[in-house]
């Protein structure tokens, strides 16, 4: 799947958004090896650390689905500007996307980054293990 599909396909998700309070929709589409894609959008609530993210949205989807390998996880807003994953999905990719590329877009621009590129001294769980 090309960039561009994934970053049509997070658009699409992106629609799906429940914002009513910041107004900022986000979508994000994920893409397993064997070529499944899974989509989150944001979901807000009014106990703002109840909100979900876009990017947690998809990845926790995929996992609950028993997906586990994953190469592209494509992120979109609605905003004239890339939009990053926050602190806490950088984690969460940290722990369960570390290989996949990152896609952002926005207008007609495209960056491709990786986990280090966006997260470069990310917490290791293999610290859990010592």
């Amino acid at each position: 799947m090309t960039n561009q599909e994934l970053i049509k396909i997070a658009k699409e998700a992106m629609a799906h958004a429940y914002v009513p309070y910041s107004k900022f929709k986000v979508g994000a589409a994920l893409l397993t090896r064997d070529g499944k894609v899974f989509t989150g959008c944001n979901v807000e609530n009014a106990s703002f650390g109840a909100t979900n993210c876009a990017e947690r949205t998809a990845i926790f989807k995929a996992i609950s689905e028993g997906e586990r390998d994953f190469v592209k996880l494509a992120v979109v807003s609605h905003t004239d500007a890339f939009t990053y994953p926050c602190g806490i999905c950088r984690q969460v990719i940290a722990e369960l996307l570390p290989e996949a590329t990152l896609i952002f877009s926005h207008k007609d621009e495209t960056q491709e980054l990786t986990l280090n590129d966006i997260l470069p001294y990310q917490f290791d769980s293999n610290l859990l293990n010592d």
